[in-house]
């Protein structure tokens, strides 16, 4: 990360916040930056990413605007967040693609379903092909297989060096053991979304009725993505174990996974999408605004286009639907590293720095 205007406002926020802890139990932030008034660009981006954006901090300082403070803790690290991810990315130049993060979302799906239209079966795009293999009279499987697993290759390899270098950044001096005892609560913060409550009140989308909304979609919706890689991979034992082709009965458990998966993917997306639209905007950093909607959209599309899949599945509208469906996920596995989703695993690692010096802290060494 470069020393720039953000950085500088971020680091002018958490030294008057540092001063002031009146929000010492809203998240892991305030505990982190207790007695410190000196920080360095790593420290500023680790900070970036164990802020979960809960804005309650926000609604609860009294020098927010109009004070002529101006403190908007929120909205400057969501600046910085948004840097950390193109200074962090790896191979560097994919960094890029967050200074107009929307436009590559849409320009990467948009070639993905015609990638994937291109590979398909011209004859049996708007042909009724029920029964067994009918979606591999559609696109051959080794074309689907080798496409996926190729796209989430490169994108989980890109990920990972990402990620890997992020905590390089921000890795505090510990020793293995240390960082082991350390993890589960890191993971247990990151799955529970621990510190996206503003310190239990709830987010503060709207300063007059905090709540755990928030929570509660961001639950939906990635329990509704498990749910549906669960699908594709019951359907993958289904294909080398059992020797059953695809489209599966409608009772069958890939289906079913894929159904109640895909609806609630929905209700998730809704939700938070919802929020988004009716929150405050002052603590809210305008320009990644659009980046989130980008990828809410696609997630939604994707989860809203398999389910046009399994209604249509044996309509002459079947191989429309399959084709843009994959190139919707295709789209999916490309952007991973360069999008919204890379939150994830920065979040944790910050997480797991925030434990690491926890438990350094409350040692009894330290006690003494």
């Amino acid at each position: 990360m470069q020393d720039d205007d953000a950085t500088r406002e971020a680091e002018r926020a958490l030294r008057l916040c540092a001063a002031c802890l009146y929000c010492d139990d809203y998240c892991a932030v305030f505990p982190a930056i207790a007695g410190k008034h000196d920080y360095s660009l790593s420290d500023i981006g680790y900070l970036a990413n164990l802020c979960h954006n809960c804005r309650g901090c926000y609604h609860a300082c009294q020098y927010a605007p109009p004070h002529q403070f101006a403190l908007n803790l929120p909205k400057a690290l969501a600046k910085v967040r948004q840097r950390s991810y193109a200074g962090y990315a790896r191979p560097r130049w994919l960094g890029r693609a967050f200074a107009d993060n929307a436009t590559v979302v849409g320009v990467v799906t948009l070639l993905s379903i015609i990638a994937v239209l291109l590979a398909a079966d011209p004859a049996a795009l708007l042909a009724a092909t029920p029964g067994d293999g009918a979606f591999y009279r559609v696109l051959p499987r080794e074309v689907m297989v080798t496409g996926a697993v190729a796209a989430l290759a490169f994108s989980l390899g890109a990920l990972t060096l990402g990620t890997a270098a992020f905590w390089r950044a921000i890795a505090p001096d510990c020793s293995g053991a240390e960082l082991l005892r350390a993890l589960p609560r890191a993971l247990a913060d990151a799955v529970t979304l621990r510190y996206l409550g503003g310190g239990d009140g709830g987010c503060g989308d709207r300063i007059e009725a905090p709540s755990r909304a928030r929570r509660l979609f961001h639950h939906l919706m990635v329990g509704g993505l498990l749910l549906s890689i669960g699908s594709t991979a019951v359907a993958a034992l289904y294909h080398h174990w059992l020797h059953w082709e695809a489209p599966y009965p409608l009772v069958s458990l890939p289906v079913a996974l894929g159904l109640v998966g895909g609806v609630v993917t929905l209700i998730g997306v809704g939700g938070l999408i919802a929020l988004k639209l009716r929150a405050d905007r002052a603590p809210s950093a305008a320009e990644t605004l659009a980046a989130d909607y980008a990828m809410l959209a696609l997630i939604g599309a994707t989860a809203a286009s398999g389910l046009a899949l399994l209604a249509f599945r044996d309509s002459a509208a079947m191989g429309l639907w399959l084709t843009v469906h994959l190139g919707l996920v295709l789209a999916l596995f490309l952007l991973l590293p360069v999008a919204k989703l890379v939150h994830g695993p920065y979040r944790l690692a910050a997480l797991l720095r925030a434990a690491i010096e926890r438990n350094a802290n409350s040692s009894p060494e330290r006690a003494d």
